[in-house]
């Protein structure tokens, strides 16, 4: 099952700042155990997806 949400990192900056946030989009995965910043290939997300919940 996924959970997804989408935030303003401009609107929140506490939570931007409490995930380090440095670009946009950034995918924050299982509360910061994973990241991807920017826009990627589908297969790079995956990739970072299945070694955050590893």
């Amino acid at each position: 099952m996924i959970r997804a949400e989408g935030v303003e990192a401009t609107e929140f900056p506490e939570l931007a700042n409490q995930f380090n946030v440095r670009g946009v989009p950034q995918t924050v995965i299982n509360a910061g155990m994973g990241t991807v910043v920017g826009a990627v290939p589908e297969k790079n997300l995956l990739a970072e997806i299945k070694r955050a919940v590893n």
